[in-house]
């Protein structure tokens, strides 16, 4: 079964249209919750914020354990001797990266939030290398991330100044730094737990940390509508998916190869936005098509082999 899976999750073709369904379901996120805020937030505050996030990360996390147990024809829970391992991956990847995310989105512009966030596939590659040594640092991996990294600042050109706060933009690249940590622990951990498994119950334990910090904070959400009920739903669905095919796509390949594709993610944010939310995005048609050439690049450097290469 593990070489039946590893051949299937390291096909070209399941690479890029799997992580190319991951980033397009994140990206939607970005037009999905600004609708949220309309329909669920009565308060536009941080706690209530929080408290939304936890309470969809939260049911991200059983939809993900109810459906991955449907398909196995069991009930899925970690075992004991991984419960820790799933609350460091918790911590940093919904509780410590969606913490910082939204109080940073809160103290900056979307531009620069955009552009800070896109950072993370840099920050995966020099943790990966540096500090948990699962992949060498090359030259083709950092010219490919910095061309993808270059896409999103394409993107989002118009409006850019240089000037930084830390409760803005710093907390947003932190958020980033926290993500790249989770991820790499996603690849360590899946060795001794299902990748699935991990990605349901971390976010099971991060939406209630999350929400317990939301309430204490004084935060509210409304669902007294058929459409607030409708957007938490899919927002819960999308991380379900989202995480759970991108932790599979992580543990069978390279990290490197698979965050490279992350920079997609704003992309897919952008033109979504504009589609579901017209005249909320700024960007240029020029600039969109620039971003999508350099994104496209990094990503095909970094994942081409010559075909000697292959074949060896």
């Amino acid at each position: 079964m593990t070489d039946k899976a590893t051949k299937f999750f390291t096909h070209p073709i399941v690479i890029v249209l799997g992580a190319l369904l991951c980033t397009a379901l994140w990206g939607s996120a970005t037009p999905a919750i600004k609708i949220g805020y309309q329909h669920i937030l009565p308060v536009r505050d941080v706690p209530s914020t929080i408290l939304f996030a936890g309470v969809r990360f939260f049911f991200a996390g059983i939809i993900t354990v109810v459906i991955y147990s449907i398909t196995k024809r069991r009930v899925l829970y970690p075992r004991p001797s991984n419960i820790g391992r799933i609350a460091v991956v918790g911590l940093f990847q919904t509780i410590l990266q969606y913490v910082f995310f939204y109080i940073g989105l809160a103290n900056t512009t979307g531009v620069k939030g955009t552009i800070a966030s896109g950072a993370s596939a840099f920050f995966i590659l020099l943790i990966s290398a540096f500090i948990f040594r699962q992949e060498r640092f090359t030259l083709k991996k950092l010219i490919a991330v910095l061309l993808g990294f270059s896409g999103i600042v394409v993107a989002n050109l118009a409006g850019l100044t240089l000037d930084m706060n830390f409760l803005g933009d710093g907390f947003v690249i932190l958020s980033t730094v926290f993500y790249a940590f989770s991820t790499l622990f996603v690849k360590r951990y899946s060795a001794y737990e299902d990748t699935v498994v991990i990605s349901g119950y971390q976010f099971i334990f991060g939406g209630a940390v999350m929400i317990i910090i939301g309430l204490v904070l004084g935060g509210r959400i409304v669902l007294g509508s058929v459409t607030a009920v409708a957007i938490l739903t899919y927002l819960s669905f999308l991380s379900a998916v989202a995480y759970a095919l991108w932790g599979l796509l992580i543990k069978y390949n390279t990290v490197s190869k698979i965050a490279v594709f992350s920079f997609m993610t704003p992309v897919f944010g952008v033109i979504l936005s504009e589609i579901f939310m017209p005249g909320e995005g700024q960007v240029k048609p020029l600039n969109l098509v620039l971003a999508l050439l350099l994104v496209s690049l990094g990503i095909f450097l970094l994942n081409y082999k010559p075909k000697s290469e292959v074949e060896k």
